[in-house]
């Protein structure tokens, strides 16, 4: 039966291509969602609490996933809604972490509009979000660079990072991104601001305001890469952003926890995902670190990945970052513990974030404390890790936990498994510790996903 005459079956049915509340008993009924999905209809239901997205990346065609949040935290599929671009993998074909970074998918504070990146048409799609969870695109826009990859928000003022600059993708030893800024407008529109495109001496992997909105800070995942014409060893880089949401033209600040050729044989940063945090008046950037370049700068071969860690840095009233805790590690030593520290998100009181860690399949929980940190539990929660230190045998077999998010209640954690096309649900408990709920899997891919987020 051909595609349209289904829809045109599945409308009579229902009579109604909006879809009206559904019974409980339709809506357990999984493959009828598949079907709403695949047409890009949705179940609308006005008893879900909020609502979590994740994001395909399809290379031939661009979507997001959308659930709807009940009360008790679990997830029930709305459908899946088309960016109008395209995806893309910039990891090297293994599948996990396609775009090597965080914040893929971001939404606007007031919570009415979901932004998505699109790798591989280099554009940047905003969709309003409707009541019932459901997404309507609004507009689509250029990024001026290839590969975007991350984006920022703060009021009406967005930023997006892109991988690389000259269209030359050799793998992430060489690339120099690029950041561009847009103004949200109040019906959805995303409009390029005159002098924000700025070309970077790195390959970005996230990009965060402040929380006062004065500072943009920049990650990078190949921060003294020998590869690299720059020869930047920047980890993260730090733009002043004045009242008209206009950055710097030159970064303010710059920090890197290991430099190339120490003395301890320490891998290179590889900063990801991070956040900056305030606490007492005062505000911390923290970056999560995969250590994957070798101490010359050389991309490692797989079993010489080290255990990943976590830094933190402090943005003084000048706009200057001041290290407070470099280099805290997931495990016991350089060589054993949990590799490739990725992203992380924190709890709603601040007082600790969980860290997850992409190859292992795991999460870490930390404390927090004004910049200091420490670990609470090298691994709190698991999923199935690589059995093997051969690559390809290793990324067969891993869940390969990429993007977290937590509810807006601070009670629910989110983690996407990269290589599984699931969503796992964690009941946040007293202390940090998490309690599994839910495995939902449905409509995602079981590779190249990238970007979750929930509210």
């Amino acid at each position: 039966m051909k595609k349209s005459t289904r829809l045109a079956l599945l409308l009579a049915l229902t009579g109604n291509l909006a879809i009206p509340a559904l019974s409980h008993a339709q809506a357990s009924n999984d493959a009828f969602l598949r079907l709403l999905a695949d047409f890009g209809a949705t179940r609308t239901d006005r008893n879900f609490e909020g609502a979590v997205y994740a994001m395909a990346n399809g290379e031939a065609a661009n979507t997001v996933v959308a659930y709807g949040r009940r009360e008790d935290g679990t997830l029930s599929l709305i459908g899946s809604f088309a960016t109008g671009g395209e995806g893309a993998a910039f990891d090297g074909g293994e599948g996990l972490d396609p775009l090597i970074s965080a914040y893929a998918l971001e939404h606007s504070p007031d919570e009415r509009y979901l932004l998505a990146v699109n790798a591989g048409s280099s554009t940047l799609t905003a969709f309003r979000i409707n009541r019932d969870h459901s997404l309507t695109r609004t507009s689509e826009a250029f990024t001026f660079g290839v590969g975007p990859n991350s984006i920022a928000v703060y009021g009406n003022i967005v930023y997006v990072t892109n991988i690389d600059a000259d269209g030359e993708f050799a793998g992430e030893p060489d690339q120099e991104g690029s950041l561009m800024g847009y103004y949200l407008t109040r019906r959805g529109r995303l409009i390029p601001l005159v002098s924000t495109f700025r070309l970077l001496g790195n390959r970005p992997s996230a990009v965060r305001f402040s929380p006062d909105g004065r500072s943009l800070v920049v990650s990078s995942i190949n921060a003294g890469s020998s590869a690299l014409a720059s020869g930047s060893t920047d980890e993260i880089v730090l733009y002043g952003v004045n009242r008209f949401g206009r950055v710097s033209r030159q970064p303010l600040s710059t920090g890197t926890s290991t430099l190339p050729g120490n003395a301890e044989g320490r891998n290179l940063p590889s900063g990801i995902g991070f956040e900056i945090v305030e606490e007492n008046g005062r505000q911390f950037v923290v970056v999560t670190e995969a250590r994957e370049f070798r101490p010359d700068g050389a991309p490692p071969a797989f079993p010489e990945l080290q255990t990943g860690s976590v830094s933190t840095w402090e943005i003084n009233p000048d706009r200057q970052l001041v290290p407070v805790n470099l280099d805290v590690i997931t495990g016991d030593s350089f060589t054993d513990g949990e590799r490739t520290a990725c992203w992380l998100v924190f709890s709603k009181d601040q007082d600790y974030f969980w860290v997850s860690n992409a190859l292992e399949a795991t999460l870490s929980t930390f404390s927090f404390n004004e910049g200091e940190i420490s670990v609470l539990e090298q691994v709190a929660a698991a999923g199935n890790g690589p059995n093997s230190d051969v690559p390809a045998e290793a990324f067969a077999n891993t869940d390969g936990w990429v993007d977290l998010d937590i509810s807006s209640d601070g009670a629910y954690v989110y983690q996407l498994y990269g290589l599984a096309g699931t969503v796992g649900v964690f009941k946040v408990n007293e202390g940090g510790s998490l309690t599994l709920l839910q495995e939902i899997k449905d409509i995602l891919p079981q590779q190249n996903t990238q970007g979750i987020i929930s509210f």
